[in-house]
């Protein structure tokens, strides 16, 4: 039970980040682009967190 929770909170901050980072940090990226990239964080969590930073995020 804990570690559903820890995994809850987990998921919950990696699609704020991906949401914040699309936002602020990547201006780059189109408005079909951003969408894509937060609802793939909403739908996977994080999974699409990771997807995001290796292959959305411009460094």
């Amino acid at each position: 039970m804990v570690l559903e929770q820890i995994w809850g909170i987990v998921t919950l901050l990696a699609t704020i980040w991906v949401i914040y980072d699309v936002f602020t940090n990547n201006r780059r990226l189109s408005t079909m682009m951003k969408i894509i990239w937060i609802v793939a964080a909403l739908l996977f969590g994080v999974l699409g967190a990771i997807a995001y930073y290796f292959i959305g995020k411009k460094r």
